[in-house]
């Protein structure tokens, strides 16, 4: 369960109400009305918790546990039934997220802000925005109603915040448009300049960076990442990506959207990413590429060339992973001379 003293938790809520929060089938009229107080793991789990079972072989890896009910597949729902009652949907995953989001509904956001801001009198601040101490936010900024500013940000002259964005501490946003329900975490840096340089004889001559950062509805943007503003077009971040912490994004990148990007990752500038890509961490793309929908790049490799669509990549440079495997096992016999000739 979640501590107390940094989580506010809404309930309890009835069985029923939870099933609908969830998306799944409704509880069985007897258990309809049972009061739930909390969310746990199968591991953590107590009999006021509810909790969900992922897979059979999920089930058959855990151990004893009790439940007040159990989230599940269909196919799981007559076994667990014997334990406690069930809430069947095809995806017990994406259904206990959301009703621990409607347990612990303001769980991203920090807790007991006062507020005393620097605010310019030309801003433009929504009844309802939260805004700690020692913000700052400049001329003609805007800021829709329900976000919530962090201590110590700053959000840049003109810069347009949408409805119920969490914006962490320490964080700076410049020259951007930012949608509804983004969360930007601690230490991220939006729209300082692109690396632009005209290098000559008498050295490297900056070139200014005049395009903006367009971030799209429930984009979430982990701690510590960049994302630099367009040299004369935008950067831009497609609907519902999501970055981890310490990602980097290049002057003009296009990132279309549902992205998925881990740690570390990065990716020059001017280069399209089109929706459902995922890259792991410490993955690298060079300047002007594209990078085909659905396309997966592993984690710790490097394109430097366009990726297809729908494929897994591998490696330095990054080939397709079935290539990557057969050269590397080429390699292993070589070494092991075991190939001719070698």
């Amino acid at each position: 369960m979640a501590d107390p003293r940094f989580f506010d938790n809404k309930g309890p809520f009835t069985l029923a109400e939870l099933a609908r929060a969830g998306g799944t089938a409704p509880p069985e009229d007897a258990a309809a009305s049972i009061a739930i107080h909390d969310v746990a793991s199968m591991d953590a789990s107590h009999p006021f918790a509810i909790t969900f079972v992922a897979s059979k072989s999920a089930l058959l890896k855990s151990g004893p546990f009790k439940a007040a009910a159990i989230i599940c597949a269909p196919e799981l729902a007559a076994t667990l039934r014997e334990r406690a009652p069930v809430l069947e949907t095809k995806d017990p995953a994406s259904a206990f997220s959301r009703i621990a989001h409607h347990f612990y509904p303001n769980a991203v956001r920090a807790l007991g802000a006062n507020p005393n801001a620097a605010v310019d009198p030309s801003a433009n601040i929504a009844i309802g925005v939260t805004l700690e101490p020692g913000v700052v936010i400049g001329p003609k900024a805007e800021i829709g109603p329900g976000t919530h500013v962090s201590a110590n940000t700053v959000i840049g002259r003109g810069v347009a915040i949408g409805r119920d964005c969490f914006i962490g501490p320490n964080a700076s946003i410049v020259a951007a448009y930012v949608g509804d329900g983004v969360i930007i975490h601690a230490g991220a840096r939006i729209g300082q300049d692109g690396f632009g340089f005209n290098s000559g004889p008498a050295g490297h001559l900056k070139v200014p960076q005049l395009g903006r950062v367009i971030i799209q509805d429930n984009v979430e943007i982990g701690a510590n990442c960049t994302i630099d503003r367009g040299a004369l077009g935008d950067t831009v971040i497609g609907e519902g990506t999501k970055f981890d912490n310490m990602v980097h994004i290049a002057h003009n990148d296009i990132i279309g959207r549902h992205v998925l990007i881990a740690a570390q990752a990065g990716i020059a500038g001017s280069t399209v990413l089109a929706d459902y890509v995922a890259m792991g961490g410490q993955a690298g793309l060079g300047p002007h590429m594209k990078v085909g929908m659905a396309a997966r790049i592993a984690g710790g490799s490097l394109a430097q060339t366009d990726l297809e669509g729908g494929q897994d990549y591998c490696g330095i440079p990054a080939i397709p992973i079935r290539d990557f495997l057969r050269t590397v096992r080429f390699m292993r016999k070589v070494s092991k001379g075991e190939v001719e000739g070698s």
